[in-house]
């Protein structure tokens, strides 16, 4: 019998990449159906950025196109620099402000982020066939 956490560094690197993706497919898939996407890019206006509205619709479609070819393990270190490079847009224009705790003992601070950027380094740097490059 295997020891914990039952599973090989392959089947986890594998676990991971699907469970980031479904991270990034919730979130746009959530925001186009809750209506919020013009209330996001509205505030995304106010903090300088032209297109507000447009910019999110783009980075909704990413989220969900990539995040459908991060699972199915296509363009994984290109998709995972995509994933980065939003994360830390949203880190500079929102979650900094706010601290660093998402929960118990803050409001949406940059937590989260930082290990989904970390997260997207390993499936970047990983590979599923048991070689390293």
């Amino acid at each position: 019998m295997r020891a914990f956490p039952f599973l090989s560094l392959h089947t986890t690197l594998i676990l991971l990449r699907i469970a980031g993706a479904l991270i990034f497919i919730t979130h746009a898939v959530v925001r186009v159906a809750n209506g919020t996407v013009e209330r996001f890019g509205s505030f995304l206006e106010s903090k300088g950025l032209p297109l507000g509205i447009a910019t999110v619709w783009c980075l909704s479609a990413f989220e969900i196109v990539g995040g459908v070819l991060l699972a199915l393990g296509y363009y994984k270190k290109w998709l995972s620099a995509g994933f980065i490079l939003i994360l830390l847009v949203g880190i500079i224009l929102i979650h900094a402000s706010i601290g660093w705790f998402v929960g118990e003992h803050g409001s949406g601070g940059s937590e989260y982020s930082f290990i989904l950027i970390v997260a997207l380094l390993v499936i970047a740097a990983g590979d599923e066939k048991g070689k390293t490059k």
